[in-house]
């Protein structure tokens, strides 16, 4: 039953994406990570540390995931309000998870994108997926396999902190991360 609405959020973010896309002047986003499909290696982590889409990982049966044992390492990475930008403040922590998957060969990485309740449940699952992709693209840019890595967008839908104020607001505009049962 979870893995349906997994499933059915991905979906949800993927049309909603092509929404977002359907404003813009210019195409960029789901476009340009397909048209990169079959970029490797070197290849990839130059497009990501040039800030460049990197392709998505096509099909596969992804297995469960769980919280990390170290809350440390895996410690959210926040978000300023209505941004997808890695801060400079959370580029240790992703070193840091880097790192880790480094030395675990054998785990996969879920990064999950949330967003505050301001905004439309449509908006705020694209702006989640630009957050959780933004992570994403850091992550490879320092190396890590980016077949390794997987988002999905929880929107609004699972806030930290319920309240309605700047400081609740400012906690759950975050990526969170999962990993792998092993």
């Amino acid at each position: 039953m979870r893995r349906m609405a997994g499933i059915l959020i991905v979906v949800l973010c993927v049309f909603g994406l092509m929404g977002l896309e359907g404003c813009a002047k210019k195409k960029k986003g789901l476009v340009s990570e397909q048209a990169g499909i079959g970029m490797t290696g070197d290849n990839l982590q130059a497009s990501a540390l040039k800030g460049e889409d990197i392709p998505l990982t096509e099909g596969g049966e992804l297995g469960s995931f769980v919280e990390p044992d170290d809350p440390l390492i895996f410690a959210d990475v926040h978000f300023d309000y209505d941004k997808s930008e890695v801060k400079s403040d959370d580029r240790k922590t992703l070193e840091g998870i880097s790192n880790w998957l480094g030395e675990h060969d054998d785990v996969q990485l879920m990064v999950e994108g949330h967003c505050d309740e301001r905004g439309s449940n449509e908006y705020n699952l694209a702006l989640g997926e630009q957050r959780a992709l933004a992570v994403r693209r850091y992550l490879v840019g320092l190396g890590v396999d980016a077949e390794k890595i997987h988002t999905v967008s929880y929107g609004e839908e699972k806030a930290l902190d319920l309240s309605h104020t700047e400081e609740a607001w400012s906690k759950n505009r975050r990526a969170h991360f999962l990993v792998s049962v092993q």
